[in-house]
């Protein structure tokens, strides 16, 4: 039987800015250790420390604009388009202008673990 999903789980954001993830499925939510998907609404002028997960991340922009930072350069990603970030590649996200919506798919699942953040830890990208 399908199981519905209410409503997600809100996770703590790492970052300089309070930042909302809502965790529809994923290891918090729903026990899900292969895959996560989280709606992120992040503030004008929100960034995160770089990061080298070990999964890949596929993002989805909803509204606004996601700046991803790499060590092969500097994408801007805007509403209705989409970045994809495999395991291991070093990236940082932020959000500069009017700040971004967005939906997060992480491929196995989420995990403070295996985000491998530089600096502070904490939740999500």
């Amino acid at each position: 039987m399908p199981r519905l999903i209410e409503q997600p789980k809100v996770v703590t954001a790492a970052g300089n800015k309070l930042k909302r993830i809502e965790e529809f499925a994923g290891r918090v939510s729903s026990g899900h250790e292969n895959v996560s998907v989280a709606r992120m609404v992040s503030p004008s002028g929100w960034e995160e420390p770089a990061q080298r997960p070990e999964y890949e991340e596929i993002t989805v922009v909803l509204r606004g604009k996601l700046r991803v930072e790499s060590d092969s350069g500097v994408l801007e990603v805007h509403e209705g388009q989409a970045v994809i970030v495999s395991a291991g590649e070093r990236v940082r996200y932020s959000t500069p202008g009017e700040g971004a919506e967005y939906i997060a798919v992480c491929l196995p699942a989420f995990s403070p673990e295996t985000v491998h953040r530089e600096g502070s830890g904490g939740r999500g990208s």
